[in-house]
């Protein structure tokens, strides 16, 4: 009996762990990315920063609270923002991934766009106890303009 109980319990454990078992790191990096982009459609600056480390590097010397400081000012410019991105190019090395996508941005009022502007975007990620968090990204105006 005691032993029946021992197995049962070993059981228990097995079925638990197997419940707790994370994603895999391409699919979880691809939800951040999901995450980030809705949270600037739904003009959520705090939200999209929730996916930037604290040592995020960008263009120019651009530093987090820069890249912050461009978000804000871009929610208070638009009623409305469409992000919408291209197929993405994940390459994963260990904890850390490029991905490379296109993504069009779009502002305006709530009903139609007034700008709209595509990029091609390189970004490199880094997988973590909090998750994958964006700590270097580059883009230029897609077509090279």
């Amino acid at each position: 009996m005691a032993k029946a109980a021992v197995v049962a319990g070993m059981l228990a454990v097995l079925v638990v762990l197997a419940g707790c078992s994370r994603e895999p790191p391409e699919q979880r990096l691809r939800e951040r990315i999901s995450t980030m982009q809705a949270a600037l459609e739904e003009r959520n600056a705090s939200a999209f920063m929730d996916g930037v480390a604290e040592d995020f590097a960008g263009p120019g010397g651009m530093d987090r609270a820069a890249l912050q400081q461009i978000v804000r000012a871009q929610v208070l410019a638009n009623a409305s923002i469409g992000v919408t991105l291209g197929p993405a190019e994940v390459e994963l090395q260990g904890q850390r991934a490029t991905v490379r996508f296109s993504a069009l941005a779009t502002g305006g009022n709530r009903f139609l766009p007034e700008r709209a502007q595509a990029w091609e975007v390189t970004s490199a990620w880094r997988d973590g106890d909090d998750g994958w968090r964006l700590y270097y990204a580059d883009w230029k105006p897609r077509g090279g303009q």
